[in-house]
């Protein structure tokens, strides 16, 4: 079958599309006939050799996170799938392998995908949606009411994440540029800060929740911009301790490494009297399922900025590293 597979860590040169073994699916898992995946920052940033302190799984290895597709086969033991059916999954951290003809899935990172919605759409869904809603539901606790600021709104994660906190009956102040102004706007932004006129910096608004998409400078400026005692999570800024021991099994050598990397951001947000914490998120179909419903009641709208087919998927990353898209970015078979 053909993949792109990373044979090493660097640029885009260190990737390639090939012909590799298909896979074999084990007793707990599902044979995906792949027929679109979807495209994230974390799969340039794996590819750049950015993960290798957290997974680093022999080389060659296939790419990609996320897929919809079509049931080819079922190992001993799956009871929830059957041969033909329809799903959608974000694949296991430790085994990625989306960007490929056929992929093997755990069957508890799988959900049928919602009715009417194409493979290419419902790719573009697992990570990203499922970031934003383990984000604002499990560790800032939105809820009817609460101010939540989202840095960049008109992006894959973002997207969603307004949506999602609409959908808890919060109140959504996003960061977006004049572009991705009526974006934003149109999934339900209650306010929208120009980041290219000051930013954060004119705003006299204080928010009970931060999500950051963003990092660098715009988390900076998030702190300032917090209630007293309140919190920010980020997925786009430096992991700290939490994040070794919640989201990735409890790895204390890891925990006190980024302790160390992390130093400085903790720093400032103690002075700022914010908590701080990083999220890597975890697969779950029932998660995803419960996605796939609210797209089906339409209060989730899913938002595609560009399709490309496989043989593209260097361009399509490249575009995505880029930073100018406003929506996801999937690549077809």
């Amino acid at each position: 079958m053909r993949a792109y597979v990373l044979e090493r860590y660097g640029g885009p040169e260190g990737a390639r599309l090939a012909d590799v073994a298909a896979p074999e699916p084990g007793p707990r898992e599902i044979l995906v006939d792949v027929r679109a995946a979807g495209l994230n920052p974390v799969d340039f940033k794996f590819r750049q050799g950015m993960l290798r302190p957290i997974y680093r799984p022999p080389l060659p290895v296939v790419l990609g996170n996320e897929l919809a597709g079509a049931v080819m086969a079922v190992g001993s033991g799956v009871t929830r799938f059957e041969v033909g059916d329809r799903v959608f999954a974000r694949l296991g951290k430790e085994r990625g392998g989306a960007f490929a003809e056929r992929a093997c899935v755990a069957e508890e990172h799988a959900a049928p995908m919602p009715r009417d919605l194409d493979f290419a759409t419902a790719a573009a869904v697992p990570l990203a949606g499922l970031t934003a809603l383990q984000a604002l539901r499990d560790e800032l606790g939105v809820g009817p009411g609460r101010k939540v600021l989202i840095s960049g709104g008109a992006g894959g994660v973002g997207g969603f994440a307004i949506q999602i906190a609409k959908w808890l009956g919060a109140h959504v102040t996003t960061t977006a540029s004049p572009r991705g102004a009526a974006l934003v706007r149109a999934l339900g932004a209650d306010a929208v800060i120009d980041y290219t006129a000051g930013g954060l910096s004119h705003t006299t608004e204080r928010f009970d929740a931060g999500f950051d998409l963003i990092g660098g400078t715009t988390l900076d400026e998030m702190f300032g911009v917090m209630k007293p005692g309140t919190k920010i999570v980020s997925v786009a800024a430096l992991p700290e301790p939490q994040t070794a021991l919640r989201d990735l099994g409890g790895r204390r050598l890891l925990a006190a490494l980024f302790w160390m990397a992390s130093f400085g951001i903790r720093a400032r947000a103690r002075r700022a009297n914010v908590r701080y914490r990083y999220l890597f998120m975890h697969p779950s179909g029932a998660e995803l399922a419960e996605l796939g419903g609210l797209i089906e009641q339409g209060k989730l709208r899913v938002v595609v900025d560009r399709t490309f087919p496989f043989d593209r998927i260097a361009e399509a990353l490249a575009y995505l590293e880029g930073g100018r898209a406003k929506g996801k970015v999937v690549v077809t078979m």
